[in-house]
């Protein structure tokens, strides 16, 4: 397996459980519709590599990493290498093969911290979108464009924020800084959004239409779906899991949340 190591671009450098599915569709124009598919993606909060037993153990997110065997994996909660921390990004990426690109939102000697995205796939661009709202922790989407096997695949990864107020502006901005008719878009990561009937996932259905939820949180016993996959066009995604395995359940207080891709056009 080809050893990848991470690479860190800035802004405007370069430009489990069985899940809900849809049942295809029988237009057959679908079938000449050519894109970055098939894919599997995942979206994965590892919690600082802390696991649900408080103890700081990277080797078990990298063993739900080969569980999952995404194509891409957004990753939140990631140390980048800091006085008190290794660079835990360095170490999934050394022991997966996969290419790793960091989007920090914090970025301190005694502190450094934030996304990141994993891909099997080249990465052509990225830009770290600034997030931060008051005087709450800072946050970011890290905005990634992906060449699968000669098709662009823009994927937006992003950790909101708690309170109400800052994710309804987090969601506006993100909405506003990217459109879905230039390339095939995925935005995914941890919505922190607890309330189902909330305007930020309003905005977001009226976006990318509704997508399948699975709770993820907490990981031993999950009841809130806070993270979330939303992938334009909609008609592509075939279905959304949990990954629920005994690692997992430990790994981090996050299951990862998975999604399948398909290579033919699906009825939302």
């Amino acid at each position: 397996m080809n050893d990848f190591r991470p690479i860190e671009l800035t802004g405007e450098l370069l430009s489990g459980d069985q899940g809900d599915s849809v049942p295809a569709t029988s237009d057959a124009a679908s079938a000449a519709d050519h894109g970055p598919w098939p894919l599997t993606i995942a979206t994965y909060n590892i919690h600082g590599a802390v696991g649900t037993d408080s103890r700081f153990a990277p080797e078990r997110i990298l063993s739900v990493l080969h569980e999952i065997d995404a194509d891409i994996v957004a990753l939140q909660e990631v140390p980048l290498g800091d006085l008190r921390l290794p660079n835990v990004l360095d170490i999934l990426t050394a022991h997966t093969g996969y290419q790793g690109v960091a989007g920090p939102t914090i970025a301190k000697p005694n502190r450094r911290y934030g996304n990141a995205v994993l891909s099997r796939f080249p990465v052509r661009a990225i830009r770290n979108l600034d997030l931060s709202f008051g005087r709450m922790e800072p946050r970011a989407a890290l905005d990634a464009d992906i060449d699968c096997d000669g098709h662009l695949l823009r994927v937006v990864a992003t950790h909101l924020g708690l309170r109400p107020a800052e994710r309804r502006n987090q969601v506006k901005r993100l909405l506003e800084n990217f459109d879905t008719d230039k390339m095939p878009v995925v935005l995914l990561g941890d919505l922190n959004e607890w309330l189902i009937w909330g305007r930020p996932l309003r905005w977001l259905v009226h976006r990318f239409q509704k997508t399948p939820a699975a709770n993820t949180f907490p990981s031993v016993h999950p009841v809130f779906a806070l993270d979330r996959i939303w992938l334009h066009p909609r008609e592509r995604l075939v279905k959304v899991w949990a990954h629920h395995t005994a690692m997992a359940r430990i790994a981090s207080d996050h299951l990862p949340l998975v999604a399948h891709i398909g290579s033919h056009l699906v009825t939302p």
